[in-house]
């Protein structure tokens, strides 16, 4: 039998030596997974010895993982902002710069109250906004829909992981929500550009789905459309909460300039970049 620390010494230089990036965090994440213990945990167990099953399992982990498949899609599963959510290449995997997006949004929620409240999240994909946010708040109302069925399919079975009532409305962007006005909209829509998806690296165009990536030739066309739509689905003083492209930012106000929006903000990441646009309706 092969002892721990030896098996992690020997798949890291394996990662390494496929150019993979983070080689030890990927290979410490994928060992404590078919183990079952937390990550740094691995560090009290160097000198265990490990099952043969278990060796096989990681073999075929790090097999997919030499290939740049991602950590999240190999484990089908990814912890989101206090939810556990499953992934497949079917949805896109959630960036922690969308943590600091709910976080901004559960701001507002707070201090305005959810009882009785409306959440739209459209383009939920994984549904990792509307559900962290259902389970952050259990009085919003919230709606998650999108044009994938599939997408859709995850983020249900999320959902009922998570023990979370919500509702699944699947169609293209506001259509799936005739005669329904919310307090709160939020959005993270396919943002990229056709020339800007042809530069991503192969794990992203490799693996993750093409329709939520790309946004169109200019990638700003679902901000156009809801520039065009969004007002007559939200109630009065009803807030918008959209993740933009870094570049983004002075287009994305300038499609955002009807009178009705009486508030708008750009936001930005934690490398200081414009990557959310704030929204309020008279």
């Amino acid at each position: 039998m092969k002892l721990l620390g030896e098996v992690l010494s020997l798949s890291t230089q394996f990662l390494k030596d496929k150019k993979i990036a983070a080689p030890r965090l990927t290979a410490e994440t994928l060992l404590s997974s078919v183990i079952g213990v937390k990550r740094m945990d691995l560090y009290l167990q160097f000198e265990c010895p490990l099952e043969e099953t278990e060796l096989s399992i990681f073999r075929s982990y790090l097999k997919r993982a030499s290939l740049n498949e991602p950590v999240e899609y190999i484990l089908s599963k990814v912890e989101f902002y206090g939810v556990e959510l499953l992934v497949s290449p079917d949805v896109l995997i959630p960036r922690q710069e969308t943590e600091i997006l709910v976080d901004k949004v559960a701001s507002f929620i707070k201090e305005e109250g959810s009882d009785g409240k409306v959440l739209f999240d459209l383009c939920t994909g994984s549904g990792c906004v509307g559900l962290s946010l259902k389970k952050k708040f259990p009085s919003l109302s919230a709606y998650l829909s999108d044009l994938s069925s599939a997408a859709l399919s995850y983020a249900r079975k999320s959902a009922e992981k998570n023990e979370l009532e919500v509702f699944f409305l699947e169609g293209d962007l506001l259509v799936p929500f005739s005669g329904k006005k919310a307090d709160y909209v939020v959005c993270n829509p396919p943002y990229i550009s056709l020339s800007e998806y042809e530069g991503l690296d192969h794990s992203v165009k490799g693996y993750e789905p093409k329709m939520a990536l790309v946004g169109g030739d200019t990638g700003l066309e679902f901000y156009e459309r809801l520039a065009q739509d969004l007002p007559g689905y939200l109630n009065s003083k009803g807030k918008v909460f959209l993740e933009i492209g870094y570049l983004q930012g002075e287009a994305v106000s300038k499609i955002f300039s009807d009178p009705c929006w009486v508030k708008k903000e750009l936001k930005p990441d934690w490398s200081g970049k414009d990557r959310f646009f704030f929204l309020e309706i008279e």
